[in-house]
């Protein structure tokens, strides 16, 4: 067997899994079925897995060592005949199953780990949905893929055609032979020549902690700093069982708001989120008096990557639940972010992923240490945002609805948000403790009522879904 090595930033996740902190990332796909669907489509699908399928990397990838998740060094193997019956289950709800049932049975097959004597992901083929359509809910270990990666695996495993009708499921796809990864080997002196990137990547990162220091000496900076968020429920202990929420909106419609108030999708995203957040902490009586903040990852591939593995750095920004007005909330975002984004200027994807553990730091001791969820917070919570396919995809003549993610809720962070865009909507998942957030379905109530406020404000018409 071939034997790849985890990268520091992969192991992290290993080293993090714990019983309530379960490092894996997912994805609810609900379908609407094609006209002529039999009433056994699924059946088929699992009957011709079960008939024999070839797995490609990274799905036929396992850990070499299993159970000894803290080893210093991980590699990933190649399973010569893994077991499609464990990793690709068929459930069904009662028929006709409701968004609230299927949402209730996603959070709780969100809350079971992954088992790494296997490939550690899991799919689930979901039936019953009313009007005979279906969804598709697959889990992954962070260690194994990013949500970037993941995305460019799921528009390949899906058709733009409706009339295709023998697309095969994700992870029966070799690999993408146009890409670099897949065409180049690794060079024979990798290990000198990642260390040479590093060493000049450290140059650009000290030259920005300098300047990041002088910046937070100064009484008026608007650059967000290690620990400067405060103390917040969203911010302790965490238990095993999840709570999931999602909604969906027009891509155009949110464009159309970062257009009016002279920012960017990003921006209005996390000034909508403020605003969620702001409400739903002062009903808990629990909203701090200063800004929460939240870590933004930022994809820092290449165009051509291919993705695998986790290549990913950050910024901190603040989210203005202090602010009580729409447009002024989302201006006091936009001041955050664009200082956010001027210490990344100029500096190599290296020097940023290395500039983002650095800074990070805190948080990654605290979580090793055990103490993330007793102490102060780096930040309040994850708020990321995916690109995913522009044009409406199809499985064997299924029409994909909407691309739900789920993240990772971890001690000191329970609750997490990633938005995924995908064919003119903008998709959001709430993942979350079920323990510490009560009512964490009010989340996706509050984002659509905090949406209608803005775009009044900034005179966007709401459309009529969406009012």
């Amino acid at each position: 067997m071939s034997a790849r090595r985890l990268t520091p930033n992969d192991m992290l996740f290993l080293y993090s899994e714990s019983r309530e902190t379960m490092m894996h990332v997912g994805g609810l796909l609900p379908f609407s079925p094609p006209p002529d669907a039999p009433p056994d489509f699924l059946r088929d699908v699992v009957d011709e897995l079960r008939s024999g399928v070839k797995l490609y990397p990274p799905w036929n990838l396992r850990l070499k060592n299993p159970d000894m998740l803290r080893s210093p060094v991980h590699h990933w193997i190649e399973e010569d005949a893994p077991d499609i019956e464990y990793l690709v289950r068929r459930s069904a709800l009662p028929s006709p199953g409701d968004e609230r049932e299927l949402g209730v049975l996603v959070s709780r097959l969100h809350s079971s780990d992954v088992d790494f004597h296997h490939p550690p992901w899991e799919t689930h083929l979901i039936e019953g949905l009313e009007g005979g359509r279906f969804a598709i809910y697959t889990k992954m270990h962070h260690s194994l893929i990013d949500g970037f990666t993941a995305m460019r695996l799921l528009a390949r495993s899906l058709s733009t055609d409706p009339d295709e009708r023998m697309q095969p499921l994700f992870f029966t796809l070799p690999p993408d032979p146009r890409s670099r990864r897949a065409q180049r080997p690794a060079p024979p002196d990798g290990f000198f020549g990642a260390v040479k990137e590093q060493l000049n990547a450290a140059r650009d990162v000290a030259t920005v902690v300098r300047d990041l220091v002088r910046s937070l000496r100064d009484p008026f900076h608007d650059i967000i700093g290690p620990l400067q968020a405060p103390m917040c429920v969203l911010n302790g202990r965490i238990g095993r069982n999840r709570r999931f929420a999602t909604q969906q909106y027009r891509l155009d419609h949110f464009k159309a708001m970062a257009k009016a108030g002279g920012g960017t999708l990003n921006d209005v995203v996390l000034a909508l989120t403020g605003a969620t957040l702001r409400r739903f902490l002062s009903e808990l009586n629990a909203l701090p008096s200063r800004p929460l903040i939240a870590m933004i990852p930022v994809n820092v591939r290449p165009k051509d990557d291919a993705g695998g593995g986790n290549a990913v750095g950050s910024m901190l920004a603040s989210l203005a639940t202090d602010v009580e007005l729409p447009v002024e909330r989302l201006d006091a975002v936009m001041t955050s972010t664009r200082a956010a984004k001027q210490q990344l200027e100029g500096m190599t994807r290296h020097a940023i992923v290395q500039l983002s553990a650095l800074m990070l730091l805190p948080s990654g001791l605290q979580q090793l240490s055990g103490t993330s969820g007793r102490l102060r917070p780096q930040f309040n919570v994850v708020i990321s945002n995916v690109p995913g396919p522009e044009e409406p995809l199809y499985f064997r003549g299924a029409r994909l609805e909407a691309v739900y993610p789920m993240s990772i809720p971890i001690h000191g962070q329970a609750l997490n948000i990633t938005c995924q865009s995908y064919a003119g909507t903008l998709n959001f998942g709430f993942i979350g403790c079920r323990d510490t957030l009560p009512h964490l379905q009010r989340l996706a109530v509050y984002m659509g009522e905090a949406v209608t406020e803005l775009s009044r404000a900034l005179d966007v018409p709401v459309p009529a879904a969406e009012d």
